[in-house]
């Protein structure tokens, strides 16, 4: 398999490890990610040869918030395996009061034929979960 290209892994500091790491394990274990790495800072999820990382971020570096329209990480997304499952998640986010972006235009805010649900997690990071075309 060539690896060229493929994103390796994703490394995101966090406010409150804690609190992002219940929000992530829940989302990730849905998607098929698994836990794979622990330490004292810090978690790593993966799926295949990808893996995304939190880290919780030093106290001295606490008082500059993340905004995703700053200059930075806009947002992640992944692929659903269905519209089922957009559907299915969309639910379950609205059962545990997460925050849904663009609800006016949900599930097509990205557009006619681009069926997804966006979020953010506790650090005000949008989420974007994808259903496959048509």
């Amino acid at each position: 398999m060539k690896r060229t290209g493929m994103l390796h892994h994703v490394e995101i500091y966090v406010t409150d490890l804690k609190r992002s790491a219940e929000f992530w394990s829940w989302f990730l274990d849905l998607l098929g990610y698994t836990l794979y790495q622990e330490w004292d800072m810090g978690k790593s999820y993966k799926l295949g040869e990808t893996y995304l990382v939190f880290v919780q971020v030093e106290n001295k570096h606490l008082d500059q918030p993340y905004h995703r329209c700053k200059a930075g990480l806009n947002h992640l997304a992944f692929h659903a395996t269905s519209r089922k499952q957009v559907d299915d998640i969309t639910e379950s986010l609205r059962q545990k009061e997460i925050t849904i972006l663009y609800k006016d235009k949900h599930p097509f805010a990205g557009g006619k034929d681009h069926y997804a649900v966006y979020f953010e997690d506790p650090e005000r990071i949008k989420v974007e979960l994808v259903a496959p075309d048509k």
